[in-house]
């Protein structure tokens, strides 16, 4: 089974993911931005663009899922945004026909509470300026950029299932999309401080200098 969780950036994801595969024994995360930032690594800085519009990338990204999928013996989490419908197709459609079952879930939030969060990345996003890079709010600035227009499309019925997570916790979502997949996760024994830090572990070990 491949868990594909989507939603507008700040949204959630790589954290609701990483809670998943911490608590569903077997289960693996395969991230589709490592295949779009390696092709993004290989071109000249002016013309590096949104490497979803690469076809490889779509190509990539089902491949690598496909062998994820047919040779491993667990769950496979992929959390990535995807708002066209043809790029949508490529990919989860794709992996679909292929005959692979494909549970896609699209978090969503009010456009407050997702700014709430993209300032609270900010505060992890200044390491990017004390490393002496030039990438500082950038990335977060480019997520702002995109979140009306993410918020939109992936209120459609072809994003579903959707869940709404301005009052709930990424354990609480997880739990969620586990139920709806038929899945069982591991107890969350974990107390407030040290979700946390485990969560604030995640978020720099996701940030990037490019």
């Amino acid at each position: 089974m491949l868990l594909w969780i989507n939603g507008p950036f700040g949204g959630g994801k790589t954290q609701t993911a990483h809670e998943i595969q911490r608590r569903l024994p077997g289960s693996v995360l395969c991230d589709p931005e490592h295949v779009g930032f390696g092709l993004r690594r290989m071109l000249p800085p002016a013309l590096r663009g949104d490497f979803q519009d690469l076809v490889s990338w779509r190509q990539g990204v089902v491949e690598v899922l496909d062998l994820a999928l047919t040779r491993h013996d667990g769950v496979v989490i992929a959390p990535m945004t995807v708002t066209d419908s043809g790029h949508f197709g490529e990919t989860v459609g794709r992996l679909r026909e292929l005959g692979h079952d494909v549970r896609h879930f699209t978090l969503l939030a009010e456009r407050e509470t997702v700014l709430e969060r993209l300032r609270e990345r900010g505060v992890v996003h200044q390491l990017q300026h004390v490393a002496g890079r030039n990438a500082g709010g950038h990335g977060e600035s480019w997520a702002v950029r995109q979140l009306d227009h993410c918020l939109e499309r992936l209120r459609e019925p072809e994003f579903a299932e959707h869940l709404w997570t301005d009052h709930t916790t990424v354990p609480k979502t997880a739990d969620r999309i586990a139920v709806l997949a038929g899945l069982t996760l591991r107890p969350n024994d974990e107390g407030p401080l040290r979700t946390r830090l485990r969560q604030a572990r995640v978020g720099i070990r996701h940030i990037r200098f490019d």
